[in-house]
């Protein structure tokens, strides 16, 4: 009796692991792991800074141009001047600044700003950087040339002075560059 009892045990522990086995298999057959998801965390985009613009600074978003004392926003591609009592936006310079040499004219950079409104600074910047400014020495990404520089600033951006004045008014007035 004893050896029929033992039987019958074994016999219940293999069903019993058997079984589990099945139940293993079964729910393990076909099921996909679970889908590996990466998330990035989102990267500021800045706009390629203008060839104008100082060399070593790809990745700050704002000038400040204190001959004109204006704002360029790099992202935007926009000067942001006063208007009266309003700040403007525009893809152009204004028409009272046509004549402004943005490759000789110097230019602040920003380093630690950001934000959309750097003029809140600007009672600040018009003192710290008056009209005439110059602080270390800049190169610009790209040298504008008049005869042989690119096409698209003769004709796009007919607000550029090269400097060469002749007889236009100003000339050996003593008032230096514009």
């Amino acid at each position: 009796m004893k050896t029929i009892k033992f039987i019958i045990i074994g016999l219940l522990i293999l069903s019993a692991s058997s079984i589990q086995a099945q139940v293993s298999v079964n729910v393990n057959i076909g099921t996909p792991p679970p889908p590996v998801v990466v998330v990035e965390s989102p990267k500021v985009v800045v706009a390629s800074p203008p060839e104008w613009g100082p060399v070593g600074y790809d990745n700050v978003e704002y000038y400040y141009l204190p001959d004109i004392q204006m704002y360029y926003d790099i992202r935007h591609a926009q000067y942001i001047y006063l208007s009266g009592s309003h700040w403007i936006r525009t893809k152009r310079l204004p028409s009272h600044c046509r004549h402004y040499d943005l490759y000789n004219g110097y230019k602040v950079v920003l380093t630690d700003y950001h934000g959309n409104a750097p003029y809140a600074y600007f009672d600040t910047h018009k003192v710290k950087y008056y009209k005439g400014y110059k602080g270390a020495h800049q190169k610009n990404r790209k040298e504008f040339h008049p005869h042989t520089g690119p096409q698209e600033f003769h004709h796009d951006h007919d607000h550029h002075d090269n400097g060469n004045h002749g007889h236009h008014e100003g000339h050996g007035k003593g008032k230096g560059k514009h």
